[in-house]
């Protein structure tokens, strides 16, 4: 082998290439792939580790048991979250498209795919809004002393009670010791507010006294907005190229930080009073259905489903990837890194309650009260309490970060891919800047000083029941629609072995059934939202639902628009039509389309590249001959041989 394809070959197999495939450095030319496997693994890791699963599960997790929670959570893992994230992977690269192109495989059902982009964009607008409140916590970190430690800043109020350092000048005690002996008093009160707390409330957020009521924009927290968004912009400026190499430190140092703040709390007096309070089995809740509703809703939203971004990230896969294998690797670490945050959660929380001489669920909490109000009062116990606060809050960014890399390029991708002209594809970038410019301007009316209250809003409506809705009509679509034995040969022609029957039958029948379930465990457990003792004007509630149904009436729409355009004389006719695989469906590149997939007619969208580059390809092939040929014909007339005849580049007889 030449040194040029010895350099081609190891440039083939830096990318994942696949042995016995042509060598090239993209497999797909024209949309791109990772650079590897592992840039894939870790931006879906990134993407299904979020927030959540620090400032939820541990929560939910102590509240429904302790460890008996696992027994259910851990269920829901193997029969529906590892499922459904191995078909949408599959179903993504087989496809090699975004959230709204892999409908070709029943064009009737488009409209789930503008659900996805509904969703994604809800999520991206509020998501980007929490980190950029954790990037101002993390700029507030860089101080000698954390400005939520005290009493005794212009925004505290006189019920105001600090657990660490010198009293107010008014306030009872007169050292530490006293301090400490009438703490358990002070925070039985009804009116007790901790530092952290006012310090949220009344100077962070300035929340005004109810939704409706907006008030002025916070420019602190919209600075910290913008930057977030020029972060999230720069990272995606490349696609999946620039942002495949960012997650090899956002993906991962997130886990460097929870060992660190792990390694710390573990030290602490209390805290393993805490991670008995997380972990102690309280087996009589097992057979409490909302205990199972809760473990199957942290699974299904934890892991992403629905919002389309684990479609779009599989579809820059190369075709015959091992996308099973990264199902589960992936789904497993997403649910170990849950249990493992719940640890470094509980035992700051039980190092505070031990430190107050209060029960754990006194100071447990979860979402935006755990991670920008009791987990920063914890800390401020801690000798350097500024570092770890600073630890804290770029591992929240960061987690946060991984997951809306993704968000984004599933919008920015959807659009890409439905346009499909050369020129929208070569200035992709462009449509990154103009989605992330959007984001950034729907985000404004949330850093006001009701923007907490339509935050809370959009994270309790616009991605809840919708996204189960969505996730089982794909279900039905693909499996029943389409046909579970062509989605099984699809999947066997891909990976080069068929799905396992547990997959099989958990697609077909147990993950629609929990889906249904938590649909139903959904709407039997509904409450009007509220926050701390703020209750939602029914004309919010209102907004909510509109929020939520808009993703989810997409799909109707949609559907009764394609039947209206589809050919047949009859209603029937039509709607057999509609729901039919387009003629386009199934691999993108023609070296991939063998068996039913095999090109008889007019090539599709996606093969028309490839035919185009192989033709360059020949062009380029037939004119370096060309020059070869001219070439030899002047070293012919130039070179005499040894018996006065030109040399001759073939060999005689």
């Amino acid at each position: 082998m030449s040194e040029s394809n010895s350099s081609a070959a190891c440039v083939a197999d830096q990318n994942g290439a696949v042995p016995g495939e042509p060598v090239k450095k993209d497999e797909n030319s024209r949309r791109g792939n990772w650079g590897n496997q592992i840039e894939f693994v870790l931006t879906s890791v990134g993407y299904a580790v979020g927030l959540g699963n620090v400032w939820r599960f541990p929560y939910l997790c102590y509240r429904n048991g302790g460890g008996a929670f696992m027994f259910p959570y851990f269920i829901m893992l193997v029969f529906c979250g590892i499922p459904l994230f191995f078909l949408e992977l599959s179903f993504g690269q087989f496809t090699s498209l975004g959230c709204l192109g892999v409908w070709r495989v029943s064009p009737m059902f488009k409209g789930v795919g503008y659900g996805m982009m509904v969703v994604s964009t809800y999520i991206g607008i509020y998501y980007n809004v929490v980190i950029c409140i954790a990037f101002y916590y993390f700029f507030m970190s860089m101080t000698n002393l954390l400005p939520w430690t005290y009493c005794n800043n212009p925004w505290n109020t006189p019920d105001c009670s600090g657990v660490v350092g010198p009293p107010r000048a008014n306030a009872t005690f007169a050292n530490v010791s006293a301090i400490m002996s009438g703490v358990t008093e002070i925070v039985n009160r009804t009116k007790r507010t901790s530092p952290s707390e006012e310090y949220w409330r009344n100077y962070v957020l300035n929340i005004s006294d109810g939704i409706g009521n907006f008030g002025e924009v916070r420019l602190p927290i919209l600075g910290c907005l913008a930057v977030s968004w020029v972060v999230v912009f720069l990272c995606l400026i490349r696609g999946v190229k620039s942002s495949g190499k960012v997650v090899y430190f956002t993906a991962t140092f997130p886990y460097v930080v929870l060992t660190i703040l792990f390694i710390r709390g573990i030290t602490l007096d209390g805290a393993i009073s805490g991670i008995k309070y997380y972990l102690t089995p309280q087996w009589q809740k097992i057979i409490d259905a909302k205990v199972w509703g809760d473990a199957a809703s942290q699974i299904f939203y934890s892991l992403g489903c629905a919002w389309g971004g684990l479609i779009t990230m599989a579809s820059y896969n190369k075709f015959h990837n091992n996308c099973f294998r990264d199902s589960i690797i992936i789904s497993v670490t997403n649910c170990g890194t849950s249990v493992y945050a719940g640890f470094v959660i509980f035992s700051i929380l039980g190092f505070m309650a031990h430190h107050l001489g209060v029960d754990v669920s006194e100071v447990a909490d979860h979402g935006p009260g755990l991670a920008f109000v009791a987990y920063p009062e914890a800390l401020t116990l801690l000798p350097i309490s500024p570092l770890w606060s600073l630890l804290f809050f770029f591992m929240l960014i960061l987690l946060g970060l991984g997951t809306q890399f993704c968000l984004l390029e599933t919008l920015v991708t959807a659009v890409v891919d439905e346009i499909g002209t050369d020129w929208i594809i070569k200035n992709k970038t462009y449509v990154t800047l103009g989605v992330a410019i959007i984001g950034f301007l729907l985000g404004v009316p949330l850093t006001t000083r009701a923007g907490i209250y339509w935050l809370l809003l959009m994270d309790n409506y616009a991605a809840s029941f919708s996204l189960v809705i969505i996730s089982c009509i794909m279900c039905i679509c693909i499996m029943y629609v389409y046909g579970h034995k062509n989605y099984f040969k699809d999947v066997e022609m891909m990976l080069g072995f068929p799905p396992p029957a547990f997959f099989r039958i958990c697609w077909r029948f147990v993950s629609p059934l929990i889906i249904t379930f938590i649909l139903i465990f959904t709407v039997i457990q509904y409450k009007p939202i509220t926050y701390n003792d703020y209750v939602y004007p029914s004309w919010s509630l209102v907004i909510g639902f509109a929020m939520a149904l808009s993703s989810v009436i997409c799909i109707p729409i949609y559907a009764l628009f394609k039947i209206a355009m589809s050919e047949g004389s009859t209603f029937l006719e039509r709607l057999k039509n509609s729901v039919k695989p387009d003629p386009n469906w199934g691999p993108a590149l023609q070296e991939h389309r063998k068996g039913r997939y095999a090109t008889t007619g007019p090539e599709s969208m996606e093969v028309r590249p490839l035919k185009e580059e192989l033709k360059n390809v020949g062009k380029e092939k037939l004119k370096e001959e060309k020059e070869t040929e001219e070439k030899k014909d002047e070293i012919g007339l130039t070179i005499p041989g040894s018996n006065g005849s030109t040399l001759n580049p073939t060999p005689s007889a």
